[in-house]
């Protein structure tokens, strides 16, 4: 229980600096330039990492690191960034909010990880809440906003379960999230060249933010992420990663000056709700199992049981041995 929770706490700091993520490129990145913007978050990113490791991939990880690139960083940074300035912030964020979902379905077919009805219950609940402090009755949502935020979700919770997949070969988690990053960030580069230009110019601020972007909300966020995917379950990773909106509105709130009202408190409430159901309901299962295996192992073998013959068939067996005698 006491490792679980820690595995629990560890991956929470991705949805964390997730969110955290949203206010920084709002307030500081350059606008406009989502493939350059994607590719410097990414590369120095893989880079820091892969100085730690000292790893190169080997075998299948050279193409599973580039499918990966693309998929987890390439198309999902793009992705979000287009969406993130297309659509109210509300809308995008309730839109991202439907992962746990993906991640449980998608877990089911690749992994055979079959979702219990404490991790559907929270999912639900999670959602509910996220519905209820970001969906503000915003108008005018673009279709091709919608469909890059639908996109996005579903690019990354194929892409995280398949690197759940290939992580379990024993590959070490940060070896394989700098190649994923290092990958993602090469595919950006040479096309933000050719579509967008020049790099844009950076201000000290902006590059102050590109270091937080960088190593805080993508280096240690996604070794932490795919720490949680290795030693969690899929459901329980996708309902802790709805902390990354209530994370996103309570800064707004607190550094931006915004007014929390009853409702998204109600909403707060409910997210924090459902990550508690989607763990207590594992924590159940998980206690169970332990508690029938400790009565197998303190039971002991089954004792043999001695047969018992009835006192005229020993009268008769008697009987039968002293004729012999007699009739010899």
């Amino acid at each position: 229980m006491e490792g679980n929770l820690r595995w629990v706490a560890l991956t929470a700091a991705a949805p964390v600096a997730w969110g955290a993520n949203y206010y920084v490129t709002r307030e500081f990145l350059p606008p406009g330039t989502p493939l350059y913007g994607a590719a410097l978050r990414a590369l120095p990113a893989g880079l820091v990492l892969m100085g730690l490791c000292r790893q190169r991939p080997s075998g299948a990880w050279w193409w599973r690191s580039a499918v990966l690139g693309l998929l987890n960083v390439s198309v999902f940074f793009v992705l979000v960034y287009v969406a993130s300035q297309l659509l109210p912030t509300s809308v995008a964020s309730t839109v991202m909010a439907m992962s746990p979902l993906a991640m449980m379905l998608i877990a089911w077919v690749l992994v055979s990880e079959r979702p219990g009805i404490a991790h559907l219950a929270g999912a639900g609940v999670g959602l509910g809440g996220v519905c209820l402090m970001l969906l503000t009755g915003a108008g005018g949502a673009s279709v091709p906003g919608v469909l890059a935020s639908v996109a996005a979700m579903c690019v990354s919770s194929f892409g995280y379960i398949l690197a759940k997949r290939w992580n379990d070969t024993g590959t070490d988690v940060l070896a394989s999230t700098a190649w994923q990053l290092t990958a993602g960030g090469l595919f950006l580069l040479p096309a933000a060249a050719v579509v967008e230009g020049p790099p844009p110019a950076l201000s000290a601020s902006a590059l102050l933010a590109f270091g937080y972007v960088t190593l805080v909300a993508t280096a240690l966020a996604f070794v932490a992420w795919f720490t949680g995917l290795r030693h969690l379950p899929a459901g329980t990773v996708g309902l802790v990663g709805l902390l990354n909106p209530v994370t996103g509105v309570l800064l707004g709130t607190v550094i931006a000056g915004e007014m929390l009202t009853v409702q998204q408190l109600c909403g707060v409430a409910l997210v924090l709700a459902g990550v508690v159901l989607g763990r207590s309901g594992r924590a159940r299962r998980r206690g169970g199992t332990t508690l029938r295996l400790a009565a197998r192992m303190t039971s002991g073998p089954p004792r043999r049981r001695r047969a018992v013959v009835p006192l005229h068939a020993v009268r008769n067996r008697a009987d039968r041995a002293v004729g012999g005698e007699h009739s010899s």
